[in-house]
């Protein structure tokens, strides 16, 4: 798919410029000014165009729970979000526990064609919490990511054998992070032992851990003193603990919406360089469901806006930086050739305009979750085009 975007102001982690994109059998081929081809041409003149976002925590329910979310509504709710690449967790039904149900997923996201997706396995069989066998069924290069997501591995030395057994096959332990037999104690307590924990083990181990969703001040200091340390550790932040405090929200989400200090914190650490990237945690679900308490947010559409109306129009962060930790980092933690704008990288870009104010309302989503705290709140930057490899996957216009 060859395409020609011209006129628009071209944004990614390393600098800024206004000009023309030529993507030619998908990957982006040159980059300059008044660029004239022989194909499809987009007038990007007056919006913002940056390499597509990355998502690495994502819930699209498929197998078994299509009844919240599946792989092609949940493919156009992230389109429609700016995304072109999803990590999906494992907690479907079945548990995504073999390389069958991995195989089902991604063809199935490549058929829908949207969105590239990388299918997360569970760190024990089905969740069983005692059981890690089914890693050894995994070639090197199966998989990329392990994660109990939803729940801890509880048992610290079933843990830390799933870690030697990542190590050895170059698999990211990405951690949900919580000692369940103190989360009905205290939730904040619940995170930051059991990051403590996972931080101890994965250094044992040597293997590559990332964290979910930090959103404790002392987590993410465990954190920095260890990526200081030199220890092969990632970590994310969600947007919802970025824009959401306790004192104003109370919205049901695991883990929940933390103190103004706790906020405060994590913008000072994205601010340094400490975090990787921003994703998600899309968890979609069911009024019904919702209503009887099951923790979550439907946040893929409108990610973007929230964390650009909060991080840059504040200014805590440039654009260029919110690049970094929406696309480029995301992507390197994947090992995935998107995530810049630059010769040989993935045409995946987004069209945004930054200028326009918008009111987020929940009935508008794509997604089968219409589940957010931030109904009717006032954002800006609204997503226009969502190219995936040169091919435009998304359009409001």
């Amino acid at each position: 798919m060859d395409l020609c975007i011209k006129n628009g102001t071209v944004v990614d982690w390393s600098g800024t410029f206004k000009g023309d994109i030529y993507i030619k059998d998908g990957v982006i081929c040159e980059l300059g000014r008044e660029l004239i081809k022989d194909c499809t041409t987009i007038d990007a003149n007056g919006l913002v165009v940056m390499p597509s976002f990355v998502d690495l925590h994502v819930h699209f329910r498929e197998p078994g729970l299509t009844y919240k979310e599946d792989i092609e509504t949940g493919s156009m709710a992230a389109v429609r979000g700016g995304y072109t690449m999803v990590n999906l967790m494992a907690n479907t039904n079945p548990v995504c526990s073999t390389m069958e149900t991995v195989k089902y997923v991604e063809d199935k996201g490549k058929e829908i064609g949207l969105v590239d997706i990388n299918q997360v396995v569970s760190i024990t069989n089905e969740f069983s919490g005692d059981d890690i066998s089914h890693l050894d069924k995994f070639e090197k290069g199966d998989i990329k990511v392990i994660s109990e997501d939803g729940k801890d591995v509880m048992h610290s030395e079933v843990m830390l054998n799933a870690m030697v057994k990542a190590k050895e096959k170059d698999i990211t332990v990405m951690c949900h992070c919580e000692n369940h037999n103190l989360s009905s104690i205290d939730m904040r307590l619940a995170e930051n032992t059991m990051t403590w924990r996972n931080i101890t083990l994965a250094k044992y181990a040597g293997c590559k851990v990332h964290f979910s969703h930090v959103s404790t001040k002392e987590s993410m200091e465990y954190i920095i003193k260890a990526r200081a340390k030199g220890h092969k550790v990632t970590c994310e932040v969600a947007p919802h603990h970025l824009a959401l405090t306790d004192d104003e929200c109370n919205y049901r989400v695991n883990p929940p919406i933390r103190s103004k200090e706790d906020v405060d914190y994590l913008i000072e650490a994205i601010k340094a360089g400490d975090v990787d990237a921003i994703a998600t945690d899309h968890a979609p679900h069911s009024e019904d469901d919702k209503e009887k308490g099951a923790p979550g947010i439907s946040g893929i559409e409108t990610s973007f806006s929230v964390c650009y109306s909060k991080l840059v129009k504040e200014g805590h962060i440039s654009l260029n930086q919110l690049s970094e930790i929406m696309s480029k980092r995301p992507s390197e933690i994947l090992g995935v050739n998107k995530g810049m704008i630059d010769i040989g990288y993935d045409g995946d870009l987004v069209l945004l305009d930054l200028d326009k104010e918008y009111e987020i309302n929940r009935f508008d989503f794509v997604s089968k979750g219409k589940n957010t705290p931030f109904q009717g709140k006032k954002v800006y930057g609204e997503v226009v085009k969502t190219i995936k490899g040169g091919k435009i996957v998304y359009s409001n216009k």
